[in-house]
């Protein structure tokens, strides 16, 4: 153990880089871009610090520009699942043992690398593998992942100063372990910090981990392992195992290693993870800890008292950025009468100005979604609309994939407040809107709160104060992270943990002490300075 009662540095938020014309990281991040897009890479597999290759070979594909390949990657399968855990299994006694403040050293390295060296490295690949805007790119892979960090460390250094009482004669502590086993993160493709997040949150605190990134963001993940490595992560820590989900997670939750699962991605896919958990409980020396964040279907509910300016920005930025692929997009939007007719013409003229194309076009606002299977899903739901009396397409609504996956800004307005596409996810650009009439406010709020079975983001819009706390309070279960007056994307480590609950998840509350404790197994500890001799307690006397 260290000679010191050390502090970790106090952690601040990462500015945001503008990439303004002029501006030395524009001309960075136009450099890196030319570089990456120049050579293709091969991606193995990485199981205790070795390389491993499989032959089983998928690609990495620019979506934007799908004729294009960044990389070759093996696919792990169950017998390099099962490396994996062993390499885990093997790390798992030196790297708990190590004192936590130098396992924090590494991550708050990593961040440094990647605030100074490394920033463009994260972001072009992001920008090129998931068709992220430079803005998009920065937020993500540069500014969220050097959050978390540098905020984790903070976190773990509170958890392990909360001590318990100790009055005289006795010393009471509280020791947190790492779980008995290993931590199996399975990170999705349109977050690159999440990615980075999943698998490092449960490493700072002691857990060796087995990852299984997104197949469609496997390029993005190996820069991440490369960065970490850079910073001196030991080998057998995090184990990189890239493949289908049912290759990789049936061998990994079988195992009776398994202590925990760290994940995001679909609902559908959690579900199944979870009933295969239940029935291997017997194999566990423990119950196994299950983090997850799902999915989302977002409000925005604006109040006859808002400002119409605001809201529509809220709109447009919240559903169309990143083509609407974040589980906290503006999905759905309920509007009042009176302020309908202006608020359509704000939000169709900016829509109609939105730029959609290749991302090293730095002019443009919007991408390709990520690959032919989302393309398709996402057409799908348009076509729904399309086909529908009760609903209209007011803007957008074409679909081009002959380049790249490209597919409009949508907008569409229902008079049905439970139209299928106000109820479930679509995961792209497509906003559905449901006028209402200002003396069915209540009404409205209540089909704001139970159409969906998700619970993850929500925002409100008004001016009305009273009104706000109104809504807040009826809207209390329908979002984990609620806005007043802003889109509701964009959480800040530090500033709004994230999670919902209902289908979202299990609202566990990334980036915040609450998720670094799921990842720990407490004892306690009692020290008695002076013992009892006899066993006789003083009521036993006659006299």
């Amino acid at each position: 153990m260290a000679n010191g009662m050390f502090r970790i540095p106090e952690p601040r938020n990462e500015p945001v880089l503008s990439y303004a014309p002029g501006t030395p990281e524009r001309a960075a991040l136009k450099s890196q871009l030319a570089e990456l897009s120049a050579r293709e890479i091969e991606i193995p597999l990485v199981i205790g610090g070795r390389e491993v290759r499989t032959g089983r070979i998928a690609e990495a594909r620019v979506p934007h520009r799908h004729g294009q390949r960044l990389a070759r990657w093996h696919q792990a399968g169950p017998a390099e699942v099962q490396a994996a855990i062993e390499a885990a299994m093997q790390a798992r006694k030196a790297w708990a043992a190590m004192d936590p403040h130098d396992r924090a050293a590494i991550f708050l390295k990593a961040a440094d690398l990647l605030a100074g060296p490394w920033r463009q490295v994260l972001n072009g690949a992001t920008m090129l593998g998931q068709s992220k805007t430079p803005f998009q790119a920065e937020i993500d892979s540069a500014c969220e992942i050097i959050d978390f960090w540098r905020w984790n460390p903070h976190f773990m250094q509170r958890i392990l100063e909360d001590q318990p009482h100790s009055p005289p004669g006795q010393w009471n502590r509280l020791e947190y372990r790492p779980l008995e086993g290993f931590v199996f993160a399975v990170t999705p493709f349109n977050f690159t910090s999440i990615a980075a997040n999943l698998p490092t949150a449960p490493a700072l605190m002691g857990n060796t981990v087995v990852w299984k990134p997104a197949s469609s963001a496997v390029y993005s993940a190996w820069h991440i392992l490369k960065l970490l490595e850079a910073a001196g992560l030991p080998p057998g820590v995090i184990n990189f195992v890239p493949g289908s989900g049912r290759a990789v997670g049936d061998p990994a939750i079988a195992s009776p290693d398994f202590a925990g699962l760290h994940f995001t991605g679909s609902t559908g896919v959690f579900h199944g993870m979870w009933r295969a958990i239940g029935e291997n409980l017997e194999r566990y020396r423990g119950y196994p800890r299950i983090v997850g964040e799902t999915g989302g279907k977002d409000f925005v509910f604006v109040h006859p008292s808002a400002d119409v300016d605001a809201a529509a920005v809220a709109l447009v930025r919240g559903a169309f950025e990143y083509q609407g692929q974040k589980c906290s997009a503006a999905s759905r939007a309920y509007v009042p009468e009176s302020l309908w007719p202006q608020l359509r013409e704000k939000l169709l003229g900016m829509t109609a100005a939105i730029k959609m194309g290749e991302i090293e076009d730095f002019t443009t606002f919007m991408g390709a979604v990520i690959d032919q299977p989302a393309f398709d899903r996402i057409k799908k739901y348009i076509e729904i609309a399309r086909a529908s009396s009760q609903a209209k397409i007011l803007f957008g609504g074409r679909c081009d994939d002959s380049k790249g996956f490209f597919i409009e800004p949508t907008v569409i307005e229902t008079v049905n407040p439970r139209f299928q596409l106000m109820e479930e996810e679509i995961f792209g650009p497509v906003l559905t809107i449901y006028v209402y009439a200002d003396i069915r406010l209540d009404e409205a709020l209540e089909l704001c709160g139970s159409t969906s079975p998700y619970a993850l983001t929500g925002a409100v819009f008004a001016r009305d104060r009273e009104a706000i706390l109104d809504m807040g309070k009826r809207l209390v279960d329908a979002a984990g992270n609620f806005y007043v007056n802003d889109k509701p994307t964009g959480a800040v480590v530090g500033q709004q943990p994230f999670g919902g609950a209902r289908a979202s998840g299990t609202n566990d509350k990334a980036g915040s002490l609450a998720n670094l404790m799921r990842w720990v197994s407490l004892r306690a500890l009692k020290e008695t300075f002076d013992p009892p001799t006899r066993f006789e307690y003083p009521y036993m006397r006659e006299k």
